[in-house]
Order: C-alpha cells, then structure tokens, then sequence
C-alpha cells in the first residue's frame, strides 16, 4: 500500500485549492502545467505553491481530512498554513 497525502496549493491570486494525492509532485506539476489531468480549478488562476502536505496512511483518511479540511473557512486554511492574510 502507498501513501496518500491531503496537498493544499496557493494560486496566484492567493486562492487556495485542497486535494488527495498519492504523488504530490506529480499533481502539482499537471495543475501547473495546464494539463487535462489538472484541476479546472487552475484554468482561470494559475497553481503557484504547495503551501502544506499532509501524509496519511490510505485514502481513507486522506479523504476524510480532506472533507474536513475543505468545510474550514478561509481564515482557518490560511492559519492551518501558516500564511498571513
């Protein structure tokens, strides 16, 4: 079994953008990139920086974190990053 990670990625414009991974190099480069396997997400603000990775033992709990994680308002993302508003 691999591991999974919960991955948040900054935008450009400061946005922030939570996922699942198990490679989150990978993921980030195809969100970066433009590619068809990225994120529409990405299309009208372009990925910038991983601002934080979480490693997780399945997908289970990668996802259940990721669940939680998406319900936190934006202050709390920013805080959970550790980025200034």
């Amino acid at each position: 079994m691999s591991d999974w990670f919960l991955y948040i990625v900054q935008t450009k414009k400061k946005r922030l953008y939570t996922g699942i991974t198990t490679d989150v190099e990978r993921r980030f480069e195809e969100h970066k990139s433009g590619s068809p396997k990225g994120a529409k997400f990405f299309r009208s603000d372009k990925a910038d920086k991983i601002v934080r990775v979480e490693k997780h033992e399945d997908r289970s709990s990668a996802s259940k974190r990721e669940a939680a994680v998406k319900k936190l308002t934006r202050a709390e993302k920013l805080k959970l990053c550790k980025i200034k508003a």
